[in-house]
């Protein structure tokens, strides 16, 4: 049977866990609704229904808030990008999923690159995870074809699921969802080749 000291510990551990948690969720919202990576600590305590000073009793400061928000907003996109390797229609699905929540905040990150180290460090690595991304849900398609090949299929694999033709295919042309969709599904099948 549990002592009742180690339930109270067992407790605050948990409340302490879901206070941070519901700090850095609270950061990653207010990142997204700004489309900033510039963080006021008084808007997220309050957000976050705790004081500025909680927040850096668990962060330790503003800079040690912005790189723990930066890891759980690498979690979360993870997470929601994730799709089995070789299913391409479940990978643009997830996609655009992403792109649908994120998508205008990384666009206007993108905007400001060269304004901040910190902007400039997410959009980097939204630029290497989606390298790596294509070459993860690709790695079936890559390995069939020669090795002299694979970085040039990649690079145009980029292009044909990047940000950016997300954002023409639905905000320039304003197709419907399944339609864009269906577009980016062409584009990567004529880089594959029709018969994937």
């Amino acid at each position: 049977m549990e002592s009742p000291r180690t339930y109270v510990q067992t407790a605050r551990a948990t409340a302490t866990a879901g206070t941070r948690r519901r700090i850095l969720d609270e950061t990653v919202a207010l990142v997204l609704r700004q489309a900033s990576v510039d963080i006021v600590l008084a808007d997220i305590a309050g957000a976050a229904g705790v004081s500025v000073q909680t927040v850096l009793r668990h962060f330790g400061s503003r800079e040690g808030l912005f790189e723990a928000a930066v890891a759980h907003a690498r979690q979360q996109v993870a997470a929601e990008r994730a799709a089995p390797a070789g299913d391409v229609n479940a990978a643009v699905s997830a996609l655009f999923d992403h792109y649908d929540r994120w998508g205008e905040t990384m666009l206007r990150l993108l905007a400001q690159e060269g304004g901040s180290a910190k902007t400039d460090a997410v959009t980097e690595h939204g630029r290497q995870f989606h390298d790596n991304w294509v070459r993860e849900v690709f790695a079936p398609d890559l390995a069939i074809r020669p090795a002299d090949q694979h970085e040039a299929i990649i690079d145009l694999l980029m292009i044909a699921t990047d940000l950016y033709t997300w954002k023409l295919l639905t905000r320039d042309r304003r197709l419907p969802r399944q339609q864009a969709e269906q577009r980016m599904l062409r584009l990567i099948a004529s880089i594959l080749g029709e018969g994937r």
